[in-house]
């Protein structure tokens, strides 16, 4: 039970800094509404209504994703990072990166070689900007497109929620007031101590929801549709290994001073086993001298 009332407290605080805000900034939501109002009036037909839709008392947390192919990667990249700083905007990530498809090298002289590499460039970035300049950056963005692959555009209404939170607010200020004129024991500052955390984890949220509802996050995938080639300038290893692979004088020369280490080590194998040797001299030693009496005895 008590986890559902933290669970609960939880989406109230999220939803609620939205409404707090509401009332709070009457006059920069009517400023704001009337920025979207002249937004909306410059995007091209072709943008969304979901994009700079103003609805009177309703509040959309709108978020956009764009999947296209473009003539050149990187310009658009730093169009696109530029657009958003001057609508206001932040660039959160951008990973630009080539995906090698092939290479290959060819020699050109003894020395020199041409390294053929196949590539395509894409980028996935996520930017930020204010609400009421989503439907501008997305058609800043449609006109760096060669092919649309994908747009989504979300305008979640969160209006009863937000106001479902305020409910919620009074509940937890009533609870609050509770505790307070309960006397003072180990339970009192044990739910005190709860509350407060509750609190504090209700103004976080309030901040990101606030943010959330100031600010559109749009993910965007950019590449381009056909592969580059780029001609790399390499030195021909081939050459290079068949000039060292084999040296007639210095291979003769080493061999010569193998072979003596050679004759060494076995001079000295043969003195580590000194012993095994007089052994074996003293068995033959006795072997022909029996041999020998043998021979005279017949």
């Amino acid at each position: 039970m008590k986890t559902t009332y933290i669970r609960l407290s939880l989406v109230t605080v999220l939803l609620l800094g939205m409404y707090s805000c509401k009332k709070g900034e009457a006059n920069v939501n009517d400023y704001e509404a009337s920025v979207s109002a002249d937004s909306a009036a410059a995007v091209s037909d072709d943008i969304s209504s979901a994009a700079t839709m103003n609805v009177k008392d309703k509040q959309f947390i709108k978020t956009a994703e764009v999947n296209m192919d473009v003539k050149d990667v990187y310009d658009a990249t730093v169009s696109i990072e530029k657009t958003v700083q001057e609508l206001g905007g932040f660039v959160i990530n951008s990973n630009l990166r080539s995906n090698i498809v092939a290479e290959d090298s060819y020699n050109t002289s003894d020395n020199e070689a041409t390294l053929i590499r196949k590539y395509q460039t894409e980028n996935s970035m996520q930017v930020r900007v204010p609400v009421s300049k989503l439907g501008g950056l997305l058609t800043l963005i449609n006109d760096k497109k060669l092919f649309l692959n994908a747009r989504i555009i979300n305008a979640e209404d969160v209006t009863s929620s937000i106001r479902y939170a305020e409910m919620e607010e009074k509940r937890i200020s009533k609870t609050e007031e509770n505790i307070s004129a309960l006397k003072t024991n180990k339970d009192k500052v044990k739910m005190s101590n709860e509350n407060r955390a509750e609190k504090n984890q209700q103004q976080l949220a309030n901040l990101e929801v606030t943010d959330h509802l100031k600010y559109s996050t749009v993910d965007i995938f950019i590449k381009e549709p056909k592969l580059r080639i780029a001609e790399i300038a390499v030195t021909n290893t081939s050459h290079i290994d068949n000039k060292y692979q084999f040296n007639f004088i210095y291979d003769v020369k080493d061999a010569f001073i193998s072979g003596f280490y050679l004759i060494q080590r076995i001079f000295v194998g043969l003195i580590t086993v000194w012993p095994l040797l007089i052994v074996a001299g003293i068995i033959f030693y006795f072997f022909r001298k029996r041999k020998s009496i043998k021979r005279i005895d017949g």
